[in-house]
């Protein structure tokens, strides 16, 4: 759902040669804060 989202509503992402190098760092960034979210509370 995550990926859909960012493909769909950021199209910079989804522009260029390496398209899913943007949407996969988006991902993991987002993932990270979930993590520290979690840990730090």
């Amino acid at each position: 759902m995550l990926y859909v989202v960012v493909e769909e509503l950021v199209p910079e992402y989804s522009q260029g040669k390496h398209s899913n190098i943007g949407t996969v760092g988006f991902a993991l960034g987002f993932a990270l804060m979930m993590v520290l979210d979690v840990v730090l509370s």
